[in-house]
């Protein structure tokens, strides 16, 4: 039967046209045991599919047709008495027990030998999830709200026509282990309550017994959902489908599994519905697991490919240290649905859970596989990987599939199957996919069954896109340098520093944006602590003017802490100064100074001689600036050359001119800005020099000082050694500093340039 033909169900409607429940009986006369609600084997050896969870009694059939109820903690007594009864067979016969050796009293129950590499996949499905819709749906079927009750059922269709699970319905081959079905229920109150607050779930269970004109006046009050009277029905279903999923991977009923659930959940809030989700169903089946398996579900990881971001599922464990969460969406600098900044790079958690929350937030729609693989292997993988978690729950979204219109984006079914692949080692296997959003019947269908096929054991498809887009790659290196301080294994290399990871994301982009290179240090000693650190233009050596600019970290620049996006990425006020030389055709040699060396960070006994630690962390940049005189900037052919330090490197300059004689013959000038992170003595002109090259350096060099800096405090004018200094009226950094006085060192630096050239001449 053709779906789109199909009439949606209303509220008023018992069964959607077309499909009905097959209840198979939980409790049939026969020579089987029924186990947890699941028969096992019937009289021919023959598997039956009745499926499992839902129902918390638990049903044992006999050969009578009678039945006894017993609890779970019964059943399990009774299984591992058969179980003994088996093992004892095995040691004093081969082969497997007969029958006649499984017989307890008069009765002869058949008990396989499950083993874990046997276990089938689990699926989770119930048409009753179909009954939430809209109350009046609109004539044009294109018109129909996106969170179409049709999803989960064009899911379950796709799966049934692959053969991935036996249905009546569909008269077509089956796989040799197909899915395990598992009976969705109600979910309680009290589990819903795990996440969010008795009044939301009080205001989402009136809505069972409101008029259809409150539904729909209520309906107009809230963002992105609708309402009828099954509404709650439906939403109690999908939480409970989500939880039995989950208990069903967790307690070894299935290896894994997959919920084909709605509505949706990631965006329900503690307090409110919202954005189609009513309850946050992978949440509270997280909770719900770790409540209820506490030495085997402690630490879970959540991960939400959905191209919206999970506030909801990101709120309820904020701060939680047990529960990782890694999102990866698209932001677009917080005006992408659900908006605001929660779902940007520096939201990490916070208290215990500090660390245990990454955004990878795509700044814009359009990102394709090679993003997303990007983002498994740069981050995800890593990160989940030395977090090793007991259950992984995939928050599957599938709106950032290809022909969704509302993600906009390019990801394939085989790239959900490769990144489904990924994480299956985890936990053991135990890997349970929910369905979140996905509005492209057609797409969400495909994308399904392949990730389906990787939980039965099918390894992917090839995947054709393999290069990243520029704003993928640096979106992804932006979040692997700002998480590295809570995660060891995000480090450029074992025992690099946040500093290390953040500059070689920098490095990246100043690459890409104005097509630098990195000039290799080929000295033992300091190559390891400045790689990345050297950048430069190709034409470095070319004969045009040259500036060399000398600063300090961006992150020191900026604070101890980066708090806002502009710190991470390369919109740093210096940016605006490399802009401007290349628009002036100057070269750039740009010059980070790390305000820790590598070699001297991994020598823990000088931690104890912070003195000894300081004198050579200085020894090793003035080496850096010698290397990099000597090797790169004094042959060349510039025809002027310009220093300009940013904070403590003005001092490398300074030492610069003091020990190379060749240095004010070759430099036409020197510009530093410096704040109160540079403590007096200022950098200046040594005693033993001659009065020449402090009048040099008083002529040929523009140094501004912060307002607050404690040269200031006296009244005696600074000394000629020490350049033209001036007063900045700024006091809050040098970042400010560089953006007050671009005029006057723009203006500087060409009025040098245009007056003749070598400052020495």
């Amino acid at each position: 039967m053709d779906i789109d033909s199909e009439i949606l169900v209303s509220s008023s409607s018992g069964t959607g046209p077309g499909e009905r429940e097959r209840a198979r009986g939980l409790n049939k006369p026969g020579n089987g045991i029924v186990i947890a609600s699941t028969e096992i084997i019937d009289q021919d050896g023959l598997e039956e599919d009745v499926g499992f969870g839902g129902d918390h009694d638990h049903t044992i059939s006999q050969h009578d047709g009678s039945s006894a109820n017993l609890n779970p903690r019964d059943i399990w007594k009774l299984e591992d008495a058969v179980l003994e009864r088996v093992k004892a067979s095995s040691s004093t016969e081969k082969g497997s027990p007969s029958k006649d050796e499984l017989m307890e009293g008069d009765a002869a129950w058949t008990v396989p030998m499950v083993q874990p590499k046997l276990l089938a996949t689990g699926l989770c499905y119930d048409v009753r999830m179909r009954y939430h819709c809209e109350l009046d749906p609109p004539k044009q079927r294109l018109d129909f709200h996106p969170e179409d009750p049709r999803r989960i059922y064009h899911i379950y269709r796709e799966l049934c026509q692959a053969g991935l699970y036996r249905d009546p319905q569909f008269n077509v081959p089956i796989i040799d282990k197909p899915l395990e079905r598992i009976r969705a229920r109600d979910a309680t109150a009290s589990e819903i309550c795990l996440v969010h607050d008795a009044r939301h779930y009080e205001f989402v269970a009136r809505t069972a017994v409101m008029s259809d004109d409150d539904l729909v006046h209520l309906e107009r009050q809230y963002d992105s959902i609708y309402f009828n009277r099954l509404t709650f029905a439906s939403a109690l279903l999908s939480t409970g489908g989500a939880i039995e999923t989950c208990k069903a991977v967790v307690s070894g009923k299935v290896k894994n599994a997959i919920a084909v659930i709605r509505p949706p959940g990631h965006h329900a809030e503690c307090n409110r519905p919202m954005g189609f989700c009513l309850f946050d169903n992978v949440s509270v089946a997280a909770k719900v697991c770790q409540a209820d398996y506490p030495e085997t579900c402690r630490k879970v990881l959540i991960l939400d490919w959905d191209v919206h971001h999970g506030n909801g599922i990101q709120q309820a464990f904020y701060l939680d240290a047990n529960v990782l969460y890694i999102s990866i969406h698209v932001h677009e600098d917080g005006t992408f649905y659900p908006s605001g900044p929660f779902g940007d790079h520096l939201h990490c958690g916070a208290g215990p859970g500090l660390g245990k929350n990454i955004n990878v937030p795509w700044p814009t729609k359009g990102m394709g596989d090679a993003d997303y693989l990007y983002a498994f292997q740069q981050v995800v993988m890593p990160v989940a990987y030395d977090f090793n978690p007991d259950l992984v729950i995939i928050a599957a979204g599938f709106d950032a599939a290809v022909g969704d219109q509302l993600g906009g984006c390019f990801v394939t079914p085989t790239c959900y199957a490769h990144m489904a692949h990924m994480l299956s080692p985890l936990a053991s296997g135990k890997l349970v996919v929910c369905l979140e959003g996905g509005y492209n019947l057609s797409s969400i269908s495909k994308s399904a069954l392949a990730v389906t096929r990787t939980l039965l054991g099918e390894p992917p498809d090839r995947i054709e896109e393999t290069t990243p887009t520029k704003s993928g790659a640096a979106t992804v290196d932006m979040v692997r340098a700002y998480q590295c301080r809570f995660w060891q294994c995000l480090r450029s290399e074992s025992k690099s520093s946040t500093k290390d990871a953040l500059r070689a994301y920098q490095k990246q982009q100043m690459c890409d944006e104005f097509d630098m290179i990195e000039l290799s240090v080929f000295r033992d000693r300091i190559s390891k602590s400045f790689k990345h650190q050297v950048l430069a233009t190709i034409n470095y050596a070319d004969k045009v003017p040259l500036i060399i600019f000398f600063h300090d970290p961006y992150h020191h620049q900026t604070g101890p802490e980066m708090t806002r996006l502009a710190d991470t990425e390369l919109n740093d006020t210096l940016n605006w100064y490399r802009q401007w030389a290349i628009k002036e055709e100057f070269a750039i040699i740009d010059v980070n100074f790390p305000n820790h060396v590598a070699e001297i960070d991994d020598v823990d006994e000088l931690d104890s001689d912070k003195e000894l630690e300081h004198a050579k962390h200085m020894a090793e940049r003035a080496e850096l600036a010698i290397y990099l005189w000597e090797n790169y900037i004094e042959p060349n052919d510039s025809t002027a050359i310009f220093f300009m330090g940013v904070g403590s490197p003005s001092k490398e300059i300074v030492y610069l001119l003091n020990n190379r004689e060749s240095f004010f013959q070759r430099v036409s000038a020197i510009i530093s800005l410096i704040d109160t992170s540079v403590p007096l003595p200022l950098p200046s002109v040594s005693d033993q020099n001659t009065y020449y090259l402090s009048k040099w350096y008083k002529q040929n060099s523009l140094v501004y000082l912060s307002a607050n800096h404690q040269m200031w405090n006296g009244d005696r004018k600074p000394s000629k050694r020490f350049g033209n200094v001036k007063r900045s009226e700024v006091d809050t950094g040098v970042n400010d500093m560089l953006e007050c006085h671009r005029e006057e060192v723009v203006e500087f630096v060409r009025r040098k340039n245009l007056g003749g050239g070598k400052g020495g001449r």
